[in-house]
């Protein structure tokens, strides 16, 4: 069995695209996952299957939820072991002057094309900062999240592909329930 994270974009914000968590717990018992946790309301969901096609499995879900809630919604599916690197390898964590709640993880669909990202000049973005790290991008945002303009819908305009943000203690409550799970 392996252990997945899926992480929802853009559900139960601001009243919008609402799923409630036990139905989505539900649906993905009844596609056959075990082990089915989520956390919080926005869409992350820790479960297990013998499946090893990350993109097959976003597709399952991602038509599951067009038919059981009547919503498109991107989902991106990682590997826990994958999470739990991505984590423990935070350049940010390393700064002493990084607060923890300025800090996020944005996790891509795949590997960004170096032409794409050589098109952004992080310079005009400053005090934000961000560093690329294969299929995820770091961010430092010392203001906040809310104020930047390195957002999720400005990597995936820029990048060409799927994405959604965690903040840093969302991700660290994730590796945790996947070591408990």
């Amino acid at each position: 069995m392996i252990q997945y994270i899926s992480l929802l974009r853009g559900i139960n914000v601001s009243g919008k695209n609402m799923i409630k968590m036990p139905a989505l717990s539900e649906m993905y018992v009844n596609l056959g996952f075990i082990n089915v946790k989520t956390y919080i309301q926005s869409g992350n969901v820790v479960f297990r299957t013998t499946e090893d096609d990350i993109l097959s499995i976003e597709k399952r879900i991602s038509e599951e939820i067009l038919k059981c809630f009547s919503l498109n919604i991107s989902v991106l599916v990682i590997e826990s072991s994958m999470l739990k690197k991505n984590y423990a390898e935070n350049p940010y964590l390393k700064q002493t002057n990084a607060a923890i709640d300025k800090l996020y993880l944005l996790f891509l669909s795949e590997n960004p094309s170096e032409i794409m990202l050589d098109k952004i000049n992080a310079e005009l973005y400053i005090p934000d900062e961000f560093i690329v790290k294969e299929k995820v991008i770091y961010l430092h945002c010392p203001s906040s999240y809310g104020n930047t303009r390195l957002n999720n819908t400005f990597f995936e305009q820029k990048l060409k592909l799927k994405a959604t943000v965690r903040n840093l203690k969302t991700v660290k409550a994730l590796v945790d329930l996947t070591e408990n799970a």
